[in-house]
């Protein structure tokens, strides 16, 4: 088990009481104009799972770490997160991310750590890695517990403790 996906289960359970003590007032609250609540920020990492969840699982077989991306804020939106109920939402997440730590678990080492010199994770990663750099999936899966960590302390902010 790499140190990444001890990470994610160890955020996934630290953070989900502390999510659901919001509660409903504040899980839909923004903070700002066009910014999103807590709820919008949840339903983000539940889409963000789900696109990784596929990009993981396709790099097995692929040559390449070349993935398509999605509209965010337009998924966000289209899947009305704002409107869900909040601890459904709190779930969804934490059961998927426990999946993912499974998935990323059982991807060979050969293949998490293959430098790949054809990548696109100079726009898809959340802390890029230039185009003329080599990348590794290992790089991607860590890319993506430290982009949920990022998202989970914009929501709990001085609260939040892993």
């Amino acid at each position: 088990m790499q140190d990444y996906t001890i990470a994610l289960l160890k955020i996934v359970e630290a953070a989900t009481p502390q999510l659901l003590a919001l509660g409903d007032d504040a899980s839909a609250r923004r903070p700002a104009p066009g910014k999103w609540s807590p709820r919008e920020i949840i339903g983000h990492l539940i889409d963000s799972a789900s696109n990784n969840h596929q990009r993981f699982v396709r790099a097995l077989w692929q040559d390449d770490l070349m993935f398509t991306g999605y509209a965010q804020a337009e998924w966000v939106a289209a899947q009305e997160y704002q409107k869900a109920p909040w601890p459904e939402l709190v779930s969804l997440w934490g059961h998927f991310n426990r999946h993912l730590s499974r998935v990323m678990t059982a991807v060979p080492d050969e293949i998490r750590t293959r430098r790949h010199l054809r990548h696109n994770l100079h726009e898809m990663a959340w802390e890029p890695v230039p185009r003329d750099e080599p990348a590794t999936l290992d790089y991607f899966m860590r890319d993506y517990v430290g982009h949920l960590e990022h998202h989970v302390r914009q929501i709990l902010g001085s609260r939040w403790s892993a």
